[in-house]
């Protein structure tokens, strides 16, 4: 689905990303972890397009998208999710996820004039797939509350509704734990799942949460200092020096090895 080929940003003199190199298998769950600053969310968006890239290659089903916009990365499938969700605060859950599909007749002065019945099909069509979503998600009791009042875990939930208004073929997401509670995360990880299983996502995720990267993630890609350093299921990740020393930390060591 994706390759990233010798991918540098580079910000004046530090190397955020640092000639990154990998791949991502269409209909995998994808993990990548690493330490603050290793150049994760950098990488995120080089390929999302949000950062044009130094240098190195980006393609997407064989087709070249390195620097791309992300308006033309969404009407390929490409979507990202962010560590901070960016839901529209004073607006319903169902209107949240009624936004999201691009060239809605409602959007030109002449249908607003002109196309009312059109415009008016478009709403119930959109409003029958958010109150599905919002099903599928089990939020749904959540349809008419203003985004801006739910919690952290709900916000993601809702972020990742967004992904599934439109055809979406690859989602990244951002730290979709961050801040979120057990219980939560759990809904969250069942939804990405069901997903992936039965509607056929391709997921990529950054997370610090190892416990959720392995319920949900093989294969996982290390990244250290901009570089991808190892890649494996989550044991292998777990008994990789390397890993230990760059990343987990040496007192995983023994744990790793007791597991």
């Amino acid at each position: 689905m994706i390759e990233v080929t010798d991918v540098v940003k580079q910000f004046g003199g530090f190397r955020a990303v640092d000639g990154a190199t990998l791949r991502i298998k269409t209909g995998s769950i994808t993990g990548l972890v690493g330490p603050n600053g290793a150049g994760k969310t950098t990488l995120f968006n080089v390929i999302a397009g949000a950062l044009p890239p130094t240098s190195g290659r980006v393609r997407m089903d064989n087709e070249d998208i390195t620097g791309l916009a992300p308006h033309v990365l969404f009407h390929k499938g490409l979507l990202r999710t962010f560590q901070i969700a960016h839901e529209f605060s004073s607006m319903t859950c169902r209107e949240n996820l009624m936004m999201v599909p691009g060239h809605q007749s409602g959007e030109t002065l002449w249908n607003a004039w002109f196309g009312r019945a059109r415009i008016e099909q478009e709403e119930a069509t959109l409003l029958k797939k958010a109150d599905e979503v919002l099903e599928f998600l089990t939020i749904s009791h959540l349809k008419d509350e203003k985004a801006g009042n739910l919690s952290g875990g709900q916000k993601k939930l809702l972020e990742l509704g967004r992904t599934m208004m439109v055809d979406a073929k690859i989602v990244f997401l951002d730290e979709v734990g961050a801040g979120v509670n057990r219980t939560l995360l759990n809904t969250i990880g069942d939804a990405i799942l069901r997903l992936n299983k039965e509607r056929g996502y391709t997921f990529c995720m950054i997370e610090h949460d190892m416990d959720f990267i392995g319920r949900l993630c093989d294969p996982v890609i290390v990244m250290a200092e901009g570089r991808v350093l190892a890649e494996g299921t989550i044991d292998d990740i777990k008994a990789n020096e390397q890993v230990i020393e760059a990343y987990l930390g040496t007192g995983l060591k023994n744990k790793a090895a007791n597991a």
